[in-house]
């Protein structure tokens, strides 16, 4: 496909969420992920395999099969609409599979899943290597429960990435009015208040992320921020929990 046809075709679909780097280099117009060298994916992932949960257009899926894995399996059960976006513009895993196709991936190395997390298993989709859970677990009316879903079918690392409370408080006066300290707290959102989401459920402190993924069977947890600091939006106000086992 010549770059001019792929750039059309991206230029079709009414939305994008992930900046995908495609071939002729034509990438997509998303905006995410936000400094992905900071999300802490090993360089090397050789032989393993991977479960991108939350996989949207795709970007952390592409990237482990990039860093070598020998498979990367893809869920999303499409409910997260940012609190602004029109049934239309998730058409399903349209843009996945269109980027599949572009990046030359077959489906034997390249699985996607519509699937909730809550009801992922080892008999539908086997064992795992290394899982990525980015941008999920504060959409989440149960995260712990996803959390042990995820830990009964991985055997090495679990990456999570989360809104976290640290420099944000949606109840204590909002940007730089969190909870800076090691302070065990997971904010509530009944409605709309982080964002205008009503799908924004929560958001754990770094120290208590880390002790959820501590919980759900990984004894070895390091915990980072997205930004160095104190973050100048709340989108920014993002954490890092990295648990492993094994």
């Amino acid at each position: 496909m010549i770059p001019e046809e792929l750039q059309d075709r991206v230029a079709a679909f009414p939305f994008w969420y992930h900046r995908i780097e495609l071939p002729g280099g034509v990438t997509t117009p998303g905006m995410n992920p936000l400094s992905p060298d900071t999300y802490g994916i090993p360089e090397d992932l050789t032989g393993k395999r991977v479960l991108d949960v939350g996989a949207w257009d795709g970007y952390w899926t592409f990237e482990a099969l990039k860093r070598g894995a020998a498979e990367a399996v893809a869920i999303d059960d499409f409910s997260d609409y940012l609190g602004q976006l029109e049934t239309r513009d998730r058409p399903g895993w349209e843009t996945f599979d269109f980027c599949r196709e572009a990046l030359g991936h077959s489906e034997d190395v390249c699985r996607r899943v519509e699937r909730s997390v809550y009801d992922v298993s080892e008999e539908e989709l086997g064992r795992f290597d290394v899982v990525f859970f980015f941008g999920t677990l504060y959409h989440l009316r149960y995260p712990l429960l996803a959390l042990d879903r995820l830990a009964a079918i991985c055997d090495g690392t679990l990456i999570v990435e989360s809104q976290i409370a640290d420099d944000y408080s949606a109840f204590q006066g909002g940007l730089g009015k969190g909870y800076p300290g090691e302070q065990m707290v997971m904010e509530f959102f009944p409605g709309d208040e982080l964002a205008g989401n009503e799908t924004n459920w929560w958001a754990p402190t770094l120290y208590c992320l880390g002790h959820m993924v501590r919980a759900a069977g990984f004894p070895s947890v390091d915990v980072w921020k997205l930004v160095r600091g104190t973050p100048n939006k709340i989108g920014h106000c993002r954490g890092f929990a990295r648990g492993q086992r094994g």
